[in-house]
């Protein structure tokens, strides 16, 4: 910032960053408080007298962390704001009261507990680690210096970037917040609907691999897979509108095409959906699950853009209250802790 000159009492001129103390109050004048401080105030309680000696003291460290707390609330509201549901793949279908995403949206797109993340942003005093700095920073779309600026106000050191080493991958953080999300099942899929990264609830629940298998393919010629849906005609109709949605954004990839010719010759099914020409972007939604060992969970399904690549698609799935479906994902995967 460039220092400009001001002028003070006395005749005497001062940069403007400095702090000059003020002149000697004349005998008889009363002195003027400062409208900036007050008897309460950090900087005034920051000044003390000692034996007709005006001391500085440094700001206690609960005060402090006060102040910090203070700043981190009103930057992660005033962030959440400025981002649109739209910029995250998320479908806004009913009218809002306030800008920007909910804190619920940004704890799904972060892989936190809603009532860790509304915690946070209040600016209560919790513990926070460098994995969910990095994993809300993502979802807020934090510039660098917005990142870092984050990590000081979460207590924490910015990391230091080195040359040709990054302190996490992309690949590690999509782990994390996929196994964040336990025991509720969560995948994230590639452009054609392969899985790239699944957690232990998702690879236990679906029957798929951590990486590789196409969820639309595995649906329409395993009959297995479609089994485990009670509204697999709804479902598949979803993923082939999902599907032929994605196709239009990369429409120099051949590979769509290939997919669904092969699919189209293999499952009747699959064709008179793919005819219908019907297209569904990231979207919420109920899925039932049916498994031979729990038996019918009922789950909200969210779906949205990943914000570190656009081309992935996030699949999140929350058990509905009081349909006893939410300790059924725990239960199985501690049935299956042989499964890798």
């Amino acid at each position: 910032m460039t220092a400009s000159l001001t002028q003070i009492s006395g005749g005497r001129e001062c940069l403007s960053n400095r702090v000059v103390p003020p002149p000697p109050a004349r005998p008889g004048h009363r002195a003027h408080r400062c409208p900036f401080t007050s008897p309460g105030s950090f900087h005034h309680d920051s000044l003390k007298t000692k034996r007709g000696r005006s001391v500085q003291t440094a700001i206690s460290p609960t005060a402090s962390g006060h102040l910090r707390r203070a700043r981190l609330r009103h930057f992660l509201r005033a962030r959440r704001e400025q981002i649109t549901p739209e910029e995250v793949g998320l479908v806004n279908v009913e009218r809002r009261r306030t800008p920007g995403l909910r804190r619920e949206e940004v704890a799904a797109l972060a892989g936190v507990g809603v009532s860790w993340y509304t915690w946070l942003e209040q600016g209560r005093d919790i513990n926070v680690s460098e994995g969910i700095v990095n994993a809300v920073s993502n979802a807020l779309r934090l510039e660098e210096c917005e990142r870092k600026y984050f990590y000081r106000l979460a207590g924490l050191n910015p990391p230091q970037r080195t040359e040709g080493h990054r302190c996490d991958s992309p690949d590690a953080r999509m782990h994390a917040l996929v196994e964040g999300w336990a025991p509720n099942p969560a995948y994230i899929t590639d452009r054609y609907g392969r899985i790239e990264v699944a957690s232990r609830s998702a690879r236990t629940l679906f029957r798929i691999d951590a990486r590789g298998d196409n969820c639309v393919v595995k649906f329409f010629t395993e009959p297995s897979t479609r089994e485990k849906y009670p509204d697999a005609n709804e479902v598949g109709r979803g993923l082939v509108a999902q599907f032929r949605a994605q196709s239009a954004r990369f429409p120099e990839d051949p590979e769509f095409g290939r997919i669904a010719e092969r699919l189209c010759e293999c499952s009747p099914h699959f064709a008179a959906l793919w005819d219908c020409h019907e297209v569904v972007g990231p979207n919420q939604s109920m899925r039932k699950i049916a498994h031979p060992q729990a038996g019918v969970m009922v789950f909200d399904r969210m779906v949205m853009r990943v914000p570190e690549n656009p081309e992935s698609l996030l699949t999140l799935y929350i058990a509905q209250p009081g349909t006893g479906s939410a300790e059924r994902p725990r239960e199985l995967v501690g049935s299956h802790s042989g499964v890798g």
